[in-house]
């Protein structure tokens, strides 16, 4: 064998080679029927059986199921498609709907107002993008971590009873389009308060545009991972889809008067105080509360007295059932007082205070309003407030002060 050549060897070679076999070619009513079932054992690979009849299931399993009926009646589809079924699935017995004794009333009650029952015409199935959207809409987990955005939430629906935010149609005609959608942006899809909290990598989608993957959180405590054009799909094909702003300043004064004139020692002429600001301390003895009474304030707004507002504070969960004491007040002239205190709350909202309390009937309470901050950083905001600044800046925990938002 030292002796052979290269010619030598492939032919002793060739008589051990494979033999190469002819690519299999398919009519396209047989490709249609070949893509049908690989959706059928697509789902039984994801759920771990065959798809089942029933009005109690999704649209997707039911026309499924049918399909599997259908192909399991045809012996032309079961010789097809005996190569490829890994599964079993075409000696299996149909689980709830026996083809034969199908009628034409079943299964298009089983297609949900289908009128072409013709297997090898896929008119309602979705293509692949449109299952893929849809099963990420639907993907959704609970959120292990929904206490870290609740106040968020919160915040976001006092802003809107407020007015301090505002709503609007998710529409193309209105120029959203999906690079508006970014990480901290807020929307109302499905009937839930969406939240993305995070916005992925761009990546490369299907058809060559640019996508992302995100991290949406939902005000009902769950979370899903979807993508940004399947969130933009949603948002159009939802009647009721809205979009969410971001404050404003400019709903907070009542007339055009300069912003100096929210905060003054005295009316004007003319002018009427529609209440104060006011900061409490409590004097609750909870160990947390009292470790860090000096920095722990409850921050509020209101038209009448503040005497009046923390009567019978010590009964009330509102005031860490126990007494306060006041630490600062601030007059407030020609605002609405409902939309400022909105606004300072949106403002301090990083250092929400999470406490857990028990009412005099036992019942786990959790009183809001109150925020982790020194009285030092209330000033201050109160100082950007009287020049219209407010609207640029949040609370740091890190540092204790107010910093520039990020745009």
């Amino acid at each position: 064998m030292s002796d052979l050549s290269l010619d030598d060897l492939r032919s002793e070679l060739a008589d051990f080679a494979p033999e190469e076999k002819a690519a299999a070619t398919y009519t396209p009513r047989e490709e249609r029927i070949l893509a049908g079932f690989e959706d059928i054992m697509r789902f039984y690979e994801e759920h771990g059986r065959a798809p089942l009849h029933g009005e109690d299931r999704d649209i997707f399993e039911r026309l499924y199921a049918v399909r599997l009926d259908r192909i399991r009646a045809l012996e032309e589809c079961r010789t097809l498609l005996a190569a490829f079924d890994k599964h079993k699935l075409l000696d299996a017995a149909p689980a709830a709907m026996e083809p034969e004794n199908m009628g034409l009333d079943d299964l298009r009650a089983e297609l949900a107002g289908s009128d072409d029952l013709d297997i090898t015409k896929l008119r309602h199935v979705p293509s692949r993008e449109e299952r893929r959207a849809a099963e990420e809409i639907a993907g959704r987990e609970r959120c292990e971590d929904f206490e870290v955005f609740e106040p968020l939430f919160q915040q976001v629906q006092r802003d809107l009873d407020a007015q301090v935010r505002t709503t609007r149609p998710f529409v193309r005609d209105a120029g959203f389009q999906k690079a508006d959608i970014q990480q901290g942006d807020f929307f109302i899809v499905g009937g839930q308060i969406a939240y993305v909290e995070s916005v992925g990598d761009p990546i490369k989608a299907p058809n060559g545009e640019t996508d992302a993957r995100l991290r949406v959180i939902y005000s009902n405590g769950t979370e899903s991972d979807l993508l940004l054009r399947s969130l933009q799909r949603a948002l159009y094909k939802d009647d009721a889809g809205r979009r969410i702003t971001e404050p404003e300043a400019g709903p907070l004064f009542s007339t055009a008067e300069p912003s100096s004139r929210v905060f003054a020692s005295e009316a004007e002429d003319g002018e009427v105080a529609n209440g104060c600001i006011y900061v409490l301390r409590s004097q609750s003895e909870h160990p947390f509360v009292a470790e860090h009474r000096e920095v722990i304030h409850k921050i509020g707004v209101t038209g009448g007295s503040v005497e009046a507002r923390i009567a019978g504070a010590d009964k009330s969960a509102t005031y860490l059932l126990a007494g306060v004491e006041v630490a600062a007040t601030y007059k407030v002239f020609n605002v609405n007082p409902r939309q400022l205190e909105a606004l300072i709350h949106k403002v301090f909202s990083p250092a929400l205070l999470d406490l857990a309390l028990e009412d005099r009937f036992g019942n786990p309470v959790r009183p809001r309003e109150w925020f982790l901050v020194p009285i030092s950083a209330i000033n201050d905001a109160v100082e950007r407030i009287r020049d219209g600044s407010i609207v640029g800046y949040r609370y740091d925990p890190a540092s204790g002060r107010l910093t520039a938002a990020k745009s």
